[in-house]
């Protein structure tokens, strides 16, 4: 019962992940961060079978990380998402496929355009400007799709986010307590309440 959600503003992109590791029915953990920072300017958010998400999402960071060494150039949010989609689909061609959803999330730093990915375990990825991942698709999209506009304050997709969270604790099972939330712009990523 993971949640992931991301909302593209004018100049940033908002993405939330829910803070709970659960199996079945037993929580293991409420302060779990499901985040990865790529660089200053993405960020890579991933939801699934607890080991398959922490390998895969420290396997993309660490290459991410090697590429911009090596290179001395980070990559953009697009070879960012184009290179996870490439990996995960190498990964469900073997014997141990990775059970991963993902959202990465990015801002141009030169033009201060926000993109947001969202992909799958089956390695289908798309550009949109939200996403959810997880249970939170079936009460959220809704919602996002009737407020959301391209360009969006980020106050305004603050609102938004919690209008989602109201669906979620209104109509969704499970509990979900906390989330942690970040906005990735021109400055770089940081974390808000």
């Amino acid at each position: 019962m993971e949640v992931l959600i991301g909302i593209t503003g004018k100049d940033f992109v908002l993405l939330t992940a829910d803070t709970t590791s659960a199996r079945s029915i037993v929580i293991m953990k409420q302060e779990e961060d499901k985040t990865r920072e790529l660089n200053k300017h993405n960020l890579l958010l991933t939801i699934g079978e607890a080991g398959d998400a922490v390998q895969f999402a420290e396997y993309i960071q660490r290459n991410i990380k090697l590429y911009e060494i090596r290179n001395g150039v980070p990559l953009s949010t697009k070879a960012v998402a184009a290179y996870t989609r490439r990996e995960m689909a190498d990964s469900l061609r073997s014997r141990n496929a990775y059970q991963v959803n993902i959202l990465i999330g990015g801002v141009d730093p030169k033009t201060g355009t926000p993109e947001l990915y969202w992909s799958d375990y089956l390695a289908a990825s798309q550009k949109m400007p939200f996403a959810t991942q997880g249970y939170a698709s079936y009460f959220v999209m809704s919602t996002m799709d009737r407020y959301w506009r391209p360009d969006l304050s980020l106050a305004e997709a603050r609102a938004l986010l919690q209008k989602c969270f109201d669906e979620l604790k209104k109509r969704f099972i499970g509990n979900l307590p906390s989330f942690l939330i970040k906005v990735v712009d021109k400055e770089g990523i940081r974390t808000i309440d």
